[in-house]
């Protein structure tokens, strides 16, 4: 069976504004909150940034290529897609 995980992310077009985002993690705000003020993922926002679990191939490469390095508890830098820039943090 494929590997399963669980994560959530913040959508944003800048990466000055994502490498922004990664810094109020760092310093203690709270990913859920951050999500759902930043994100321009409305759909995932609403929940706190949850994305639920995915197995690979189900997102696009870059995004799915950092989200399963993650362990879980773990942040991500900012990762460019077509969509734009995703902080991810992996729940599971």
């Amino acid at each position: 069976m494929a590997q399963k995980i669980k994560c959530s992310h913040i959508l944003v077009q800048k990466q000055s504004v994502a490498l922004e985002i990664c810094e109020r993690i760092k310093k203690g705000e709270k990913f859920g909150k951050l999500a759902k003020e930043l994100s321009i993922d409305s759909g995932s926002a609403k929940k706190d940034g949850s994305l639920g679990y995915f197995t690979k191939g189900m997102m696009v490469k870059p995004f799915e290529e950092a989200a399963f390095k993650l362990q879980v508890g773990q942040v991500s830098e900012p990762i460019k897609t077509e969509f734009g820039y995703h902080v991810i943090k992996r729940f599971g």
